[in-house]
C-alpha cells in the first residue's frame, strides 16, 4: 500500500502536466486574439522566466558557461520558434485542431533521430505515420475534402521544429552535468528576448490594454504551462518510467480535444473525430514502435562480439542484456 500511494500522485501529476499543456492551446488563442501572436508569446515567455528565474536564485543554481551557455541559448532560438509558429497557427485555427497537430512532433521526432543516428526504423512505424496523416486530412477536411488553412499549415510547421528541437536538445546536450534547470531558465530569457524584440512597440500597447481574462492567460501560460509543468515533468520522471511517463503526457492532445469543445465551444464533426483519434492511436503506436526498435538495436549493439571460430554465447547472458541496456 505503501508504495501505491507514490505511484498514484506520480501518475495524477503527469496527467495534470498533459491537462495544463493541453489547455494552453485555448488560452494562448484567446491571449494572441487580444494582444497580438507577438506580444501573446513574449508575455508568456516573460513571466516565465522571471519565475523561473526566482527558483534558480533560491536553488542557488549554477548557469551554464562556454558551450553549454551557447548550446542553452540556441536551444532557446528553437524554441521561440516552435511557441511562435505554435501561438500564430492557433489564432488562425482552432484549438482543437491545434493541439492535435502539434502531436505529429511524436511521429516526426523518431525519424529525425534515426536519419541522425543514421539506424532506419522498421516499416511499422511508417504506416503509423502515414495513418497520422490520413488523421490529419480528416481533421482539417470539415466535412469536405480540403487543403489545411493557413493556422493549420503554421501548427504542423511547429510540430516539424518542434521535433528539431528535441532531436538537437537530446544530441547537443548529451554527456553534459550543466544543471537542468539554469538551462531551462538560459532558453526562456532568450525566449523572452527574441519575441519582444518582435513584438516591438506592441508589446507596451498590449500589457497597457491587457484584461483581467487575459492577465489570467498570461499566467497560466508563464507559469503553469512553462515553469510548473517543466518541475513537474522533472520530478515525476524521476520517479517513474519513461515508458509510463511518456504514455500519459501524451493525452495532451486528448485534453486538448476536450477543452476545446467543452470550453472553447469548438465543433469537429464525425471526420474530425475519426481523424483525432487516428493522430492519437498513431502517436501512441509511433512511440511503441520506435521504443522496441531502440530497445533491439541497444541490445544488439551490447551483445559481446565472439572470437572467429568460438561459439556463441549461452543464451541466458544474452537474454539479460535487453534489459540492462534499456535502462
Amino acid at each position: 500500500m505503501t508504495r501505491r500511494t507514490p505511484e498514484l500522485l506520480v501518475d495524477i501529476l503527469l496527467i495534470a502536466v498533459a491537462a495544463v499543456w493541453g489547455a494552453s492551446f485555448l488560452a494562448a488563442k484567446d491571449l494572441a486574439a487580444e494582444t497580438g501572436v507577438a506580444a501573446a508569446v513574449s508575455l508568456r515567455f516573460l513571466v516565465a522566466a522571471l519565475a523561473l528565474g526566482i527558483i534558480c536564485l533560491v536553488r542557488r543554481e549554477r548557469m551554464p558557461r562556454g558551450r553549454g551557455l551557447a548550446i542553452a541559448a540556441l536551444l532557446g532560438c528553437s524554441q521561440a520558434a516552435v511557441i511562435g509558429l505554435e501561438t500564430a497557427g492557433v489564432h488562425l485555427t482552432s484549438a482543437t485542431n491545434a493541439g492535435l497537430l502539434i502531436s505529429l512532433a511524436l511521429v516526426f521526432t523518431p525519424v529525425l533521430e534515426s536519419v541522425a543516428a543514421r539506424a532506419w526504423l522498421p516499416r511499422s512505424y511508417f504506416v503509423a505515420a502515414v495513418a497520422a496523416i490520413v488523421g490529419v486530412a480528416l481533421l482539417v477536411s470539415g466535412g469536405g475534402l480540403r487543403t489545411p488553412s493557413i493556422g493549420d499549415a503554421l501548427v504542423i510547421a511547429a510540430a516539424v521544429v518542434r521535433a528539431v528541437h528535441v532531436t538537437a536538445s537530446a544530441r547537443l546536450t548529451r554527456g553534459r552535468h550543466d544543471s537542468t534547470l539554469a538551462v531551462v531558465f538560459v532558453q526562456m530569457l532568450v525566449c523572452a528576448a527574441t519575441s519582444s524584440a518582435v513584438a516591438g512597440a506592441q508589446l507596451p500597447r498590449a500589457v497597457a490594454g491587457l484584461t483581467a481574462s487575459g492577465w489570467l492567460d498570461v499566467v497560466f501560460l508563464g507559469v503553469m504551462c512553462s515553469v510548473f509543468a517543466f518541475a513537474v515533468q522533472l520530478w515525476a520522471v524521476r520517479r517513474t518510467s519513461a515508458t509510463r511517463a511518456s504514455i500519459l503526457m501524451g493525452t495532451e492532445p486528448v485534453w486538448a480535444l476536450a477543452v476545446g469543445v467543452a470550453i472553447g465551444g469548438e465543433a469537429v464533426g464525425l471526420p474530425g473525430y475519426l481523424g483525432a483519434a487516428l493522430i492519437i492511436a498513431a502517436s501512441y503506436a509511433g512511440q511503441a514502435i520506435e521504443r522496441r526498435h531502440r530497445r533491439s538495436v541497444a541490445a544488439a549493439a551490447s551483445r559481446p562480439t565472439p572470437p572467429a571460430g568460438s561459439a556463441a554465447p549461452a543464451a541466458p547472458r544474452a537474454a539479460s542484456t535487453p534489459e540492462t541496456a534499456s535502462r
